[in-house]
């Protein structure tokens, strides 16, 4: 290939940030006839296959849009965080990652999602940041649906009695007939594809969960830790300051405004 295609291909590149599909477009528009996959070749061969390649310093084209819920209600954020179950008497971090405890529970995850999985179900409301958590044993649709009914009673008791719009990512259960019938009216929007910022309150959420509640302690007993939960929601919702408030927790957004509760014990 003569030498100043490939120029005009790194210039391309390195002006707009094209992809080779995008610059084979234009080069076919010059008169300009070039395979994608060849240009891919060529960029590769650049060292420009990669964005991350063109701006070492983090610089890019791309606008970044922020997904703002305008009113409580606005936009319910769902997700399923899978963990391992904690046997009776603790797991590897009460016994230690070779002990025969923790050889037990390993085993029990390979008979089946349900011995050696629970599953976090969360809800949580855009605008105020309120979330709403259960341990749940599997994320089949049915369980997902009932799930959604609890979760959209627990909003209404906080004065959110209208979903307007539910995101979700493309997990089966979400997917499935069952949970678009019980929509009543919330528009459906699920995620692109290994986009996980696209639902990125409730992705920030589980990290909370994980960093405040499910490895601050050692756990006895999955049971301890399920009882734990209804603590932490309290704790969360009531107690715990958010940024997006100002250092105020995020009952105190809500329609209710809700701010005398009982005293946490996370």
């Amino acid at each position: 290939m003569p030498g100043e295609i490939v120029a005009r291909i790194e210039r391309l590149r390195r002006k707009h940030k094209w992809p080779a599909s995008r610059i084979a477009f234009e080069l076919d528009a010059d008169g300009v006839v070039i395979s994608r996959r060849t240009i891919t070749r060529h960029l590769a061969q650049l060292g420009l296959n990669r964005r991350r390649f063109i701006d070492p310093n983090g610089e890019n084209n791309r606008e970044v849009k922020t997904i703002t819920a305008k009113h409580p209600g606005h936009m319910i954020h769902l997700d399923v965080k899978k963990v391992g179950r904690i046997p009776d008497g603790g797991g590897w971090r009460v016994h230690g990652k070779n002990s025969p405890e923790a050889r037990a529970a390993a085993r029990a995850k390979t008979r089946g999602a349900r011995a050696g999985y629970a599953y976090l179900h969360s809800a949580i409301d855009g605008h105020t940041r309120l979330a709403y958590t259960e341990s749940l044993d599997n994320e089949q649709a049915a369980t997902a649906v009932a799930f959604l009914d609890r979760a959209r009673e627990w909003f209404a008791k906080h004065g959110i009695v209208k979903i307007e719009r539910i995101i979700t990512d493309n997990g089966a259960c979400y997917r499935s007939t069952a949970f678009a019938a019980v929509l009543n009216g919330a528009e459906h929007r699920r995620t692109k594809p290994y986009t996980p910022k696209h639902n990125g309150k409730v992705e920030r959420y589980n990290r909370i969960l994980a960093e405040e509640f499910l490895y601050v302690r050692t756990w006895s007993s999955e049971h301890q830790r399920e009882k734990a939960l209804e603590t932490w929601n309290l704790h969360y919702n009531y107690h715990r300051p958010h940024g997006a408030h100002d250092g105020k927790p995020p009952a105190s957004a809500t329609p209710q405004n809700v701010n005398n509760v009982q005293t946490s014990y996370i």
